[in-house]
């Protein structure tokens, strides 16, 4: 999925990709029956920026586009004209940024609802399976999900008028499997009435987690943000560092079993921007010992593979795969 120098016949467009972290934006050419083609690529900090807005200028200027519409994947639930999310540097109202970003259009979408519309341009050199069996074929329908900035989920279909079930299951309540985790739970109550799933299965959960072990086993906390642990934990020379992921993973596992499960899938995406740093920590074991520890089902788990995805541009290519399917006959 490189830039291209030459556009297709097409439809041209903005599109982009924001997470808490993160704003992926691309000019993309779409066109009926054809995989979106990315023309440019720019990649921004979010927190270096005072607005989505701004984002989309920046990127519009510096790559002289010539369109007015865009579509955003964006982690969140829009609610009205106002996005709904915790992990963003800033509000993002619709309408302001359209008229501020000097857009004729524009569309707001869950970013994991943009990762399941691109599911079927996934290329097999991109997948890296951490259970059930290989190589690498499509079955539907695919959960999606990926810890990030915050926690993301979809459900992906073979098609029909309605391809993509969007989620926002990150903010469910999240469910212990062993007394370490009731344990953790319950140090997290006891800042937050509603502890969701994002608390610890994301970047920000990762800090969230690692104190509450250093607090259980007595011992100070070394670490202030995710990649100062997640570094220290693949150095292997910091043991809670380690058990953290260990858990952590553990935990991921217990979770992506209970949602393909309950939404009956056939196979699993590990996407989201911490699976790709801790892919070691992932296949170690706990992770699928936990996918697979659900009692009399979890001998029907073992045919749901669980492939582990790069994130990278799957976000602009599902923005893209989305307009064509909302608005291209």
């Amino acid at each position: 999925m490189t830039p291209s120098p030459h556009a297709p016949h097409g439809r041209e467009l903005i599109v982009a990709d924001v997470g808490g972290t993160f704003a992926r934006v691309a000019r993309i050419v779409v066109a009926t029956g054809r995989a979106p083609q990315i023309l440019a690529y720019q990649k921004y900090a979010c927190a270096d920026y005072p607005d989505l807005a701004s984002i989309l200028r920046s990127f519009a200027d510096t790559e002289h586009v010539n369109t007015e519409a865009a579509v955003v994947a964006i982690a969140g639930l829009l609610d009205g004209d106002t996005l709904v999310n915790a992990n963003l540097p800033w509000p993002v109202s619709l309408e302001r940024t359209r008229q501020v970003s000097g857009l004729g259009s524009l569309a707001l979408i869950n970013d994991f609802e943009a990762v399941a519309y691109a599911v079927p341009y996934l290329h097999v050199d991109g997948l890296s399976p951490l259970s059930g069996e290989h190589p690498h074929t499509f079955h539907w329908p695919a959960l999606v999900l990926g810890p990030g900035t915050g926690l993301g989920a979809a459900l992906r279909f073979e098609g029909g008028s309605r391809p993509v079930l969007a989620s926002e299951f990150g903010h469910a309540a999240l469910a212990p499997g062993n007394a370490l985790e009731m344990e953790v739970l319950g140090l997290l109550m006891k800042r937050w009435s509603h502890v969701d799933n994002e608390r610890v299965l994301s970047g920000s959960g990762l800090m969230n987690l690692y104190p509450c072990l250093c607090e259980i086993r007595g011992v100070a906390p070394r670490w202030q943000t995710p990649e100062q642990l997640i570094a220290a934990a693949q150095a292997g020379d910091d043991v809670l560092a380690v058990e953290t992921l260990d858990v952590f993973c553990g935990w991921l596992g217990s979770l992506t079993g209970d949602l393909a499960i309950a939404f009956g899938a056939k196979a699993v995406y590990l996407a989201g921007g911490i699976s790709a740093h801790i892919e070691q920590f992932l296949r170690k074991g706990a992770f699928r010992e936990r996918y697979l520890n659900k009692g009399v089902l979890g001998h029907v788990l073992r045919h749901v593979p669980v492939w582990r995805v790069d994130h990278g541009q799957l976000g602009v290519m599902g923005a893209a795969a989305w307009y064509a399917a909302h608005h291209l006959d």
